[in-house]
């Protein structure tokens, strides 16, 4: 322990303790004494400042005697300076004596400005605090109070960062690191970085409804530009279930950025991609990820223009698929030699319930194709072959699937170009079938004969479980009806469509017996007063109804008892019961300008032909 003399500031004593000893300033040479008196009356005054200033804001302490101030001279180091702040080489802080009558002296330490929270020093590194200068036992009874002013920052390094972290940091951290690792289940923060890569405007709707199962992006307009940043988005969307991305137009580069995003998605099963221009080159793409895919389900690509070579990729996913339940390639080209790739591909699948190729052009060899693949395949429920040209080929190759096949349910052959002998031909299979409960063969020219070839096919199957016949737009008689009223008593469940009863026939016109004997004249270039003659054998120029009646007879012209009756009352003028000459040419005449104004207004309300 050091004790210093009377200090320059008040002549006040003061002690100064430190658990070391303290090192002493260097020693300087001493200035001049004019300069020396100088600068010591100019420390002192701004000494004096600084300790007025340190005791207004520090704070009373108790507990221990009051300590003596060391000398303020042995701070300062050298002349023309303020003062010199100790330091040492672990902390920085600041330590200036100061002693008055009521408090005893403390320290003050200076911490980092950046920091929140200051850990509390060793118990050996606390000050010491003192009493009153006025009694020894005034203040033992007031609780001690710690501030932070009162920690000893001795044994901290403040310049590592490390050691000087607080417990609200390290939660911060802690808070940071899990908003970070947080995993995003709709991908909206990768649809948003997509757009901004792509230059495109991000789409309201898609990212309200990002989190639903059922999203539909139907009629968006969206392109391939659009549907790159959504097709990030769902590589990882946990989300949606369930995706509408019919009419869009997305093109061929857009159809890349679906097969991208199905490689990584994991979740979609049903996948509507209808009326979006895909092209025959997008279907190899598309067949490749369907095969690799496993977990859709249910896939629709209509109107996407596939033509044959585009089925040859698509019967092989129907050939090797293990997970697709429902596939729509419908409204495409697909043609005779796709049918025929398809044929094969169908007959071994085992997980298709439901295929729809309607709106094509199967034909001939393809539709016999087809056929032999449904007369093979044992896990089909339904297909859609509607809107194809099956005709009497396609029909004769059905009859013998519906034989054979006794899985499919559901037949659609709408609009098939079937006539009368084809319904009657497959009308042959449905007598052998027992598992076909819906049956629609609407918009064919097979009449009201084809619809009747069906009903008789269902009465001779008494094991038919047919629930619906669908004949629309197809016109049918009483005699159809007359079976139908048989089929519903054998299959009370029964439930027909058809296009409505025909009209009823209008009985034909009777032809004028003045037609007839014009035209008898005419054959046989004869004048009408030579075949008068024939009539009036006794040459009066005048024949009796008998008369006339038995030269009809020998003409050989056929008119009943009727037409004769109303021959001889329109000749017979005067109705005096015999027809004369003048009466024979008037009638003539007369029926002949009435044909000919006849004919003339027929032509001038028929339409004249368009010409070039």
């Amino acid at each position: 322990m050091d004790k210093g003399g009377s200090s320059e500031s008040g002549g006040r004593e003061c002690r100064h303790s430190h658990s070391k000893t303290r090192k002493k300033p260097p020693v300087k040479p001493e200035p001049e004494p004019a300069q020396d008196e100088q600068q010591i009356g100019i420390i002192k005054e701004e000494t004096e400042e600084e300790l007025a200033l340190l005791e207004s804001t520090s704070r009373p302490v108790t507990g221990g005697s009051r300590r003596p101030m060391s000398s303020v001279s042995a701070a300062l180091s050298r002349p023309g300076s303020r003062y010199t702040r100790p330091s040492t080489s672990k902390s920085r802080t600041s330590s200036v004596e100061t002693h008055s009558g009521s408090a005893s002296p403390t320290r003050r330490t200076i911490s980092r400005a950046s920091s929140r929270k200051s850990r509390p020093a060793s118990s050996g590194s606390r000050l010491e605090t003192g009493h009153s200068s006025d009694s020894d036992t005034d203040n033992d009874d007031v609780p001690r109070q710690k501030t932070h002013l009162e920690v000893d920052f001795a044994t901290v390094d403040i310049t590592d960062e490390k050691a000087f972290d607080t417990d609200l940091e390290i939660e911060e951290s802690d808070d940071t690191e899990e908003q970070t690792t947080t995993y995003d289940r709709t991908g909206r923060t990768a649809y948003i970085e997509g757009c901004k890569k792509m230059g495109v405007v991000p789409a309201s709707y898609f990212l309200r409804h990002m989190h639903d199962q059922n999203l539909s992006m139907k009629h968006h307009g969206l392109g391939s530009m659009g549907m790159k940043p959504i097709a990030m988005s769902l590589m990882t969307n946990t989300q949606i279930v369930k995706l509408d991305l019919s009419d869009n137009w997305l093109g061929h580069h857009g159809g890349l950025a679906v097969c991208e995003m199905l490689k990584e998605n994991c979740f979609i099963t049903f996948l509507d991609l209808s009326d979006n221009k895909f092209g025959a080159h997008m279907a190899e793409h598309l067949g490749k990820i369907l095969n690799a895919n496993s977990t859709l389900t249910h896939i629709i690509l209509a109107g996407n223009d596939f033509d044959d070579t585009a089925a040859l990729a698509f019967a092989d996913v129907i050939m090797n698929t293990t997970k697709i339940e429902y596939l729509n390639l419908s409204r495409n080209v697909i043609g005779e030699l796709g049918g025929m790739a398809l044929g094969p591909a169908i007959a071994e699948n085992s997980s298709l319930k439901e295929l729809d190729l309607s709106w094509n052009s199967l034909r001939r060899k393809g539709a016999i194709a087809l056929a032999q693949g449904i007369k093979h395949n044992i896990y089909m429920k339904k297909i859609n072959l509607s809107w194809n040209g099956f005709g009497l080929d396609g029909s004769i190759a059905m009859c013998d699937a519906l034989k054979n096949n006794q899985t499919l349910e559901e037949l659609d052959l709408t609009n098939n170009r079937i006539t009368a002998e084809g319904a009657v031909i497959l009308g042959k299979g449905i007598a052998a079938n027992e598992t076909l409960v819906s049956l629609k063969m609407g918009k064919n020219p097979m009449q009201s004969a084809g619809c009747y070839g069906i009903c008789a096919a269902i009465l001779r199957n008494p094991n038919s479980i047919l629930k619906e016949l669908d004949f629309s737009d197809i016109l049918v008689n009483n005699d159809f009806n007359d079976i139908y009223k048989q089929v519903q008593e054998q299959c009370p469940d029964m439930k027909l469509k058809h296009g409505g009863m025909e009209p009823p026939k209008k009985p034909k016109k009777p032809v004028h017996p003045m037609v007839k004997l014009a035209n008898y004249i005419q054959k046989n270039n004869l004048r009408l007063v030579d075949f008068f003659n024939k009539f009036d054998k006794d040459g009066s120029m005048s024949v009796t109804y008998e008369e006339f009646q038995q030269g009809i007879e020998e003409t050989g012209i056929k008119l009943s008892s009727d037409e004769v009756s109303q021959l001889l009352l329109e000749l017979d003028s005067d109705g005096d019961g015999e027809i004369n000459y003048s009466e024979l040419v008037i009638g003539h005449t007369g029926f002949q300008e009435q044909q000919e104004s006849i004919n003339n207004i027929l032509t001038a309300t028929q339409p004249r032909p368009m010409t070039t």
